[in-house]
């Protein structure tokens, strides 16, 4: 028989990502919905072992759908990943009535709703991450709002860089995760995308790139280096010693994490806080909410983390083939 749920608990942990607000509100308002008392919990599980609890009402959360960050802040928690602070983490839980948890972040944060929901507390994990390297969901909050800040921010580099006749070397966020500078590569038309699932560090293979491109009349050369790899600045005085062009690095850094969310991010964040409200009302746990071939599911946490994720080889192939 399934535990029946009175009372859930909602927190964000890790990295913040745009859309997380958003979530909070669809599972503060659709529990509210469902006859079901809410806790916010602050600073992720952190917050949850300093038991930084509040109660949440439908007027906590207006007017936060459009905001950036999280209302209720993050943090990241080597306690919580001990044995005893995940046992205290339950121990809390109960104490406060807190039934179910829903946990919205990445796989370290899914690692520890895994711990919780083994000691007895319902927990539901939802994909919150600007990097998009949760391999069971195509979608995680917040990358769709990234990219497109990066998107913007290259296009005005692009700008100066023409003018000048330059080579830019652009860093995106991403963690080991090269998603943000593969779609940034594309949608930006780069000349070179270097991602860590990829690259071969063959700075001569660039060089002659960028040589041959500026034979053929290129008046700028785009670079977009993804995270993983960095030592965009270094690069850039290499480039420029072996080939004369001016070469400038920008690292767009945390403007990434930040700003109102896309309708998207708003839209498939909305849906998975509601739809992690309703799974555990079915009494189910230990799940992560993600979107695949068009559509809202669940998994397992154990089998989610399991899975691996791979760089699109098609997609890699047309952001190689589009910058001739």
């Amino acid at each position: 028989m399934a535990k029946e749920i009175k009372t859930i608990g909602v927190l964000t942990s890790g990295g913040d990502a745009p859309g997380m607000n958003a979530a909070i509100r669809a599972v503060v308002r659709e529990a509210i919905v469902k006859g079901l008392k809410v806790k916010g919990i602050k600073r992720g599980y952190a917050g949850l072992l300093q038991e930084e609890i509040v109660d949440m009402e439908a007027k906590d959360v207006s007017d936060i759908i459009e905001r950036g960050g999280t209302i209720l802040q993050t943090a990241r928690c080597m306690e919580f990943t001990t044995p005893e602070g995940q046992q205290k983490g339950a121990e809390i839980c109960k104490k406060h009535g807190i039934d179910g948890i829903i946990v919205i972040g990445g796989d370290g944060s899914f690692k520890g709703a895994q711990k919780l929901a083994a000691l007895g507390i319902n927990t539901i994990g939802l994909p919150g991450t600007i990097d998009l390297d949760i391999a069971c969901t195509e979608y995680t909050i917040g990358f769709d709002t990234a990219v497109n800040t990066a998107m913007e921010a290259i296009d005005k580099v692009r700008d100066t860089s023409t003018s000048h006749e330059r080579c830019s070397i652009i860093e995106v966020m991403g963690r080991g995760a090269g998603y943000i500078a593969l779609w940034c590569g594309i949608a930006n038309g780069a000349e070179d995308i270097l991602l860590p699932e990829k690259y071969d560090y063959d700075e001569q293979k660039l060089v002659n790139n960028i040589i041959e491109k500026r034979k053929h009349g290129k008046k700028h050369h785009i670079i977009v280096n993804a995270e993983g790899i960095g030592h965009s600045a270094s690069m850039a005085k290499r480039i420029e010693a072996a080939t004369g062009i001016e070469t400038r690095a920008t690292i767009l850094g945390h403007m990434q994490r930040g700003g109102s969310p896309t309708a998207k991010d708003r839209v498939y964040a909305s849906t998975m806080g509601a739809l992690a409200v309703d799974l555990l009302c079915e009494g189910k746990t230990n799940r992560v909410v993600g979107y695949r071939h068009g559509a809202f599911v669940d998994f397992d946490i154990d089998e989610a983390l399991a899975m691996k994720k791979e760089i699109p080889e098609y997609e890699y192939q047309i952001a190689k083939n589009l910058s001739i």
